[in-house]
C-alpha cells in the first residue's frame, strides 16, 4: 500500500450530502474482484448528465474529495473505495463518513478525514473561486491546510502508523512473521491428533 505522509492536490468540491455507496460506485459495475478498472464507474449514474463536477476540465487530476455530511453510508461495498482510489483521489474530506466506508478506506489507503462543516463550506468557497488551488493533508502533522485555512483533525494512532508506513492489516501482521512462525512451531506437538478410523471385526 501506498503511504501517506503529506499529499498537496486540487480538490472536487463535491456539494451533495447523503452520498451512499450505490452513488458511489452503482451496483451493475460490481461484478469484477479486480482493484483496479473503476475509475469510469466512479458516480456513474451522476456523471451521465452533463457538467457533473467530477468531469469539468478545470478539476482534471483533482486528487482530494471535499463532500457534505454522511458520505459513504449505505452498503458495505469495498468497490466504493476501490473507484474513488482508481480515480485518482488520495483523501476524502467530510464531517462525517459511513463507518464501513471509512473503514473500508482506511484500510486501502484512501484518507478520510472528519473535518467541520463549516471548514466544508469554506473549503468548497476557495476551490470554487480558483479550482487551481491546492489543499494540503497533512498526516505527520494531523492538519488540512488550504489558503491560509488550517484545520486539525483527529484519527485513530495505530491507523495513522499503518498509513504513514504503507502498511495494509496483512502487510502490517507479515512484519510479526518470525514470531508467529516460533509460535506455530511450538504449538504444534500440543494440537490434538486426529487418527485413522479403526474397524473392529465383529
Amino acid at each position: 500500500m501506498e503511504k501517506f505522509t503529506v499529499h498537496t492536490g486540487t480538490a472536487v468540491p463535491l456539494r451533495r450530502t447523503d452520498v451512499d455507496t450505490d452513488q458511489i460506485i452503482p451496483a451493475r459495475f460490481c461484478a469484477s474482484t479486480r482493484r483496479t478498472g473503476h475509475a469510469d464507474a466512479l458516480f456513474a449514474d451522476w456523471r451521465a448528465g452533463s457538467g457533473f463536477v467530477l468531469d469539468r476540465p478545470e478539476r482534471a487530476g483533482a486528487s482530494v474529495l471535499v463532500a457534505g455530511q454522511d458520505f459513504g453510508t449505505g452498503s458495505s461495498r469495498e468497490y466504493a473505495v476501490w473507484a474513488l482510489r482508481d480515480f485518482g483521489f488520495r483523501a476524502v474530506l467530510a464531517p462525517r463518513f459511513g463507518d464501513i466506508f471509512r473503514g473500508n478506506a482506511l484500510m486501502n489507503g484512501l484518507l478520510t478525514v472528519v473535518v467541520p462543516a463549516e471548514t466544508v463550506e469554506r473549503l468548497w468557497e476557495l476551490t470554487e473561486n480558483d479550482p487551481r488551488i491546492g489543499v494540503t493533508v497533512d498526516l505527520e502533522r494531523r492538519e488540512v491546510r488550504c489558503a491560509g485555512l488550517v484545520q486539525a483533525f483527529d484519527i485513530d494512532p495505530e491507523v495513522r502508523r499503518r498509513l504513514l508506513g504503507g502498511l495494509d492489516a496483512i502487510a502490517d501482521t507479515l512484519r510479526h512473521e518470525a514470531d508467529i512462525a516460533r509460535y506455530e512451531a511450538g504449538r504444534r506437538p500440543a494440537l490434538p491428533v486426529t487418527r485413522p478410523a479403526v474397524t473392529v471385526a465383529s
